[in-house]
């Protein structure tokens, strides 16, 4: 049942009815990760490339900082591929500011080719995914794929002014402050940090739910949908992976993921990690369900995931960042937060 309809294209084979197997070998040539004091203090604190000193990164206003995140995340992916940015075809980047502003400010002085792109949280999943697409293809044989959350300018764009100081219910998640880079190359070395090997892309998945204090339950129907369709177009039990990696669905979000895939018969729960339960210590930290923001997934995919695969621990992932896919103004009109999700399988490089 899996692998039926298989068409073959120029840019890859098309699997089942929303997933594709690269024509060519395409990898993850480096990666870099910039984060925040708190995402610093957090677990994953000793495995990120650069902590800011403080969260203003130097800058006057929350959405400059984000957007320097992007730079120096950008800037480094490329000092360790000992690549000048001339050389990188594409940059396909977004965040979650209103018109994707950390990112165009961001990344305008490195004068590549962009391509703007929005997932809210899944945004790295996409990025990915586009830029395998384009590398598999043949139209680049080098693209870089970047994201960048910030708690300050997420929290100002989507909820209430800080000063305000309202009261946080314990489904909430905290935006992470961070930004990961990540170079996809066609070219095989020795010094690339994993293979992707396939891209499953997500339907949007509206369950109704209103509640954007809690992002993880707005998600969880999506992901569950995105890693079912993976698991059908490739012919795969959850056991072919060693981890399903979801992006930012909390404590709460992870509860409902799990038992959404038990009502499909697929159970998930001895593979199953969120990134946003692994980049902080809810022990220690105030962080509620956990973190969230575009930056979650990337930095983690950079400090943690990629670290995992290179040393053999891990053989194949599926990596689902998600999305809740909500506005002010959608929400203020008393709109739905529908949710996405994007997969991408990554394997270790024998």
């Amino acid at each position: 049942m899996g692998q039926q309809n298989k068409k073959a294209g120029t840019g890859g084979v098309s699997v089942g009815s929303q997933s594709f197997v690269p024509a060519r070998s395409v990898y993850i040539r480096t990666s870099a990760c910039v984060a925040g004091t708190k995402e610093g203090e957090g677990p994953l604190g000793d495995r990120i490339d650069m902590i800011g000193k403080d969260d203003l990164f130097g800058c006057k206003t929350w959405e400059e900082a984000e957007s320097t995140l992007q730079k120096e995340a950008v800037t480094l992916a490329l000092g360790k591929a000992g690549m000048k940015a001339e050389e990188i075809r594409y940059l396909f980047a977004g965040d979650l500011l209103g018109q994707s502003t950390a990112s165009s400010f961001g990344t305008a002085s490195f004068g590549i080719p962009h391509m703007g792109v929005y997932g809210a949280c899944s945004t790295c999943g996409e990025t990915l995914g586009l830029g395998t697409m384009a590398v598999s293809g043949g139209m680049a044989e080098d693209v870089i794929c970047v994201t960048s959350s910030h708690f300050a300018s997420a929290e100002k764009e989507f909820r209430y002014p800080l000063a305000y100081g309202n009261q946080r219910p314990p489904s909430a998640t905290w935006t992470v402050t961070g930004s990961a880079a990540f170079i996809l190359t066609s070219e095989v070395s020795k010094r690339n940090r994993a293979r992707i090997t396939g891209v499953t892309n997500g339907k949007i998945v509206d369950y109704g739910i209103k509640d954007s204090l809690n992002m993880g339950a707005c998600m969880a129907p999506a992901a569950c949908d995105l890693i079912a369709a993976n698991l059908q177009d490739f012919g795969r039990k959850p056991e072919d992976y060693d981890k399903i990696i979801t992006g930012d669905l909390g404590l709460v979000g992870q509860r409902a993921l799990l038992d959404l895939l038990k009502e499909k018969n697929i159970d998930i729960e001895a593979q199953h990690m969120d990134c946003g339960i692994e980049i902080y210590d809810s022990n220690v930290q105030d962080v509620g369900s956990g973190g969230s923001g575009c930056g979650c997934s990337a930095v983690t995919l950079s400090a943690y995931i990629l670290k995992m695969l290179e040393d053999g621990t891990w053989k194949r992932v599926l990596f689902v960042p998600t999305g809740a896919l909500l506005s002010k103004t959608s929400f203020n009109e008393g709109m739905t937060v529908p949710g996405v999700a994007h997969g991408v399988v990554l394997e270790a490089i024998a």
